[in-house]
């Protein structure tokens, strides 16, 4: 195991750290780790282009339990909240050019708009959303040492709220963020209510915020 795995392992293991979600898939081994070098150039991007891809490949969205791909940078980890919220769109905006170069399509019942509330990231042809942790993070729950984006499986979440069980979860998350910080995160949004690519940076926005992804054209 490497040593950005095993912090990470660690940070989700730690006692305040608030998603039970995560701690479940953690304690499951049911968490992907790939290691990308510097978050805001382009280096790392088709290794990881291809673990996600990897990762989609093997979900098992009938699971009763979370799995998700965690990738986490080597720096920089001085970046305040702005530089990683920069950083993670060029990451996620550079993930969608490729691919497209593939000549993958986005993902069935979500949105490629990311002012829609129905937005959500495609890889692959699997929907994602993105959790940003980061040094800089104002709010405890996304500090963590190491930039680092979360991919988590749309479907699966999806699934988990149909059958009730991401509504309890949810509410425990809740109470033990509001626990550890003081308050519930404020960017917090039901799904269809407004765009989730507001929460994927961790930063507090105002209503004047646009968020600088642009989907491009499928390749043919």
């Amino acid at each position: 195991m490497s040593d950005l795995q095993s912090r990470f392992e660690a940070f989700i293991a730690s006692k305040d750290f608030p998603c039970v979600g995560a701690k479940a898939a953690s304690a499951r081994k049911t968490i992907t780790v790939i290691e990308g070098q510097d978050i805001t150039a382009s280096e790392s991007d088709v290794r990881v282009h291809e673990g996600l891809h990897a990762f989609g490949r093997q979900l098992d969205h009938e699971a009763a339990f979370v799995q998700s791909c965690v990738v986490v940078y080597r720096g920089p980890c001085d970046l305040d909240e702005v530089g990683f919220e920069n950083a993670l769109w060029r990451r996620l905006q550079r993930l969608h050019e490729l691919d497209r170069t593939a000549g993958h399509a986005w993902a069935k019942g979500v949105s490629d708009d990311p002012a829609s509330p129905h937005f959500s990231m495609s890889l692959g042809g699997n929907a994602f959303f993105v959790v940003g942790l980061h040094p800089g993070a104002s709010r405890p729950a996304r500090r963590f040492d190491h930039p680092t984006l979360v991919f988590n499986s749309h479907e699966q979440f999806e699934r988990l709220r149909a059958d009730g069980r991401f509504a309890k979860m949810q509410k425990v998350i809740r109470e033990r963020d509001r626990a550890l910080s003081g308050t519930i995160n404020p960017m917090l949004a039901e799904f269809g209510r407004a765009s989730e690519a507001r929460q994927y940076s961790g930063r507090r926005l105002g209503p004047e915020w646009r968020c600088p992804f642009q989907p491009r054209e499928q390749a043919r």
